[in-house]
């Protein structure tokens, strides 16, 4: 997998989108939040360097196969004192030693397993960073969503007070008159007083969301797109779990990272296994000695060797044994903990993939119960004025229609939402996952 390369796309695919976008400076469309949050998101930016640094693994491991050169240089000033009987004679001299050697490793088992291992863990790396990539979209499509949806929910709590705020017109004019009663007036006052209380609310929610949503953007929010008024359920592709199931344990990047984790692990024993191997080594080397012996004071000697090194270790108070226990038993730790990832994958696969099947009838339900609840306000109305049904009964069925659209605009964004949700599961969200759910925003007018 080539380093960064989701972001490479992500860049060229919304460059290329943004030809096509009509510009509004007031609205902030979710295709421009994602934009944002590819430069701005501390998460994303931090993964970002995280896999740049798990990119060197690989090379670290490599190093352990390749030559190693090295050049040691030293020179002293050196003082002597000769004693023979009673006559002491004393010298200085200069030495220099100077010293150029080349080691190539021939066979070496705990090199080989850090080499191994270095791939294992950049792959590993690759695969966390791809995790986070996709996490990216579910995370500003969430966080635009819960946006949109406080607007609507203040939007729709706005409405509410203004429906209470006539009816309680009505009311007085109606008691004015003599048609109308005390109870009504303090029936619609008690529900004028809760829905007031409700639009506080709903405009501080709204407020904490945008503050989320600005927090991964980076860009201040004023104004969202909306919902198109044609939403519809996308027919589900593949259609079974089973192959949803299959994807997710081939592809998902947590369960993949995980794969790698136990890969680490296994390579972490066989490299502390490698302690009771032999090691041998190719040494060549050039040696320049002047002066270093005492009694070779003035002689300049170049040595040049070639030769075979190797290394047999004997014994070392049990640590490979005890090293070597350790990795297994952590091997095995990480064994577990990929047949947990893989559990916890699959729940959560399972659980979006419901919720995608049921999203089609719910939406589709509440629909219809928001027509109902609009048929059922007009028709107290026109009773109410005939005096068939009371003024409660008024206020029950706005009540009635205010949870029946609140509700569908509620289940819209989850069905957005699980859609995501059950890629990512299966590790197959990206970029074209997030245009296609900015299909179904239209800009703000």
């Amino acid at each position: 997998m080539p380093v960064l390369s989701f972001h490479r796309r992500a860049i060229l695919l919304l460059s290329i989108a943004a030809l096509f976008q009509t510009a509004n400076a007031a609205a902030f469309g979710l295709m421009q939040a994602f934009d944002a949050a590819l430069q701005n998101d501390p998460v994303y930016r931090a993964a970002i360097h995280e896999n740049e640094a798990g990119q060197q693994f690989k090379v670290m491991g490599r190093s352990h196969l390749l030559p190693n050169l090295s050049f040691t240089y030293t020179t002293n000033q050196n003082q002597q004192d000769f004693s023979q009987g009673t006559t002491t004679t004393y010298r200085q001299f200069a030495s220099e030693t100077e010293v150029l050697q080349f080691r190539q490793p021939l066979f070496n088992l705990d090199s080989f397993a850090r080499y191994k291992q270095g791939i294992a863990q950049t792959n590993q790396s690759d695969a966390k960073f791809s995790e986070r990539s996709q996490e990216l979209i579910v995370r500003i499509v969430g966080a635009y969503a819960d946006a949109k949806n406080a607007e609507d929910q203040l939007a729709l709590a706005v409405a509410q007070l203004n429906v209470y705020t006539e009816q309680r017109q009505m009311n007085n004019r109606m008691f004015e008159k003599g048609e109308g009663t005390k109870t009504d007036m303090l029936e619609t006052q008690s529900r004028y007083d809760l829905a007031e209380a409700q639009v506080i609310e709903a405009r501080d929610h709204l407020a904490n969301m945008r503050n989320v949503l600005t927090t991964i953007s980076g860009m201040e929010v004023t104004m969202l797109d909306s919902l198109s008024d044609d939403f519809r359920v996308r027919p589900m592709h593949p259609t079974s779990f089973d192959e949803w199931k299959t994807i997710a344990l081939e592809g998902n990047p947590e369960i993949v990272a995980q794969r790698h984790t136990v890969e680490v692990a296994r390579q972490e024993i066989n490299r502390q296994r490698a302690g009771h191997a032999p090691r041998v080594d190719f040494i060549a080397g050039v040696n320049r000695n002047k002066s270093d012996n005492p009694f070779l004071v003035g002689l300049d000697a170049l040595t040049r060797s070639v030769g075979v090194q190797v290394n047999v270790p004997l014994y070392n108070g049990g640590n490979v044994s005890a090293v070597t226990s350790q990795a297994v038993a952590n091997h095995e730790k990480a064994k577990a903990e990929l047949d947990a990832k893989i559990n916890q994958v699959l729940i959560e696969l399972r659980k979006q993939y419901n919720l995608a099947l049921s999203s089609a009838q719910r939406i589709d339900a509440l629909t219809k119960s928001v027509g109902s609840a609009n048929f059922l306000v007009e028709a107290m109305q026109t009773s109410a004025k005939r005096g068939v049904r009371t003024n409660l009964d008024t206020l029950n069925a706005q009540q009635q229609l205010y949870t029946a659209k609140r509700d569908l605009a509620q289940a819209r964004y989850n069905y957005l939402l699980s859609y995501l949700r059950l890629r990512k599961a299966a590790g197959t969200v990206g970029v074209d996952d997030l245009q296609d759910i900015a299909s179904y925003f239209v800009a703000s007018k």
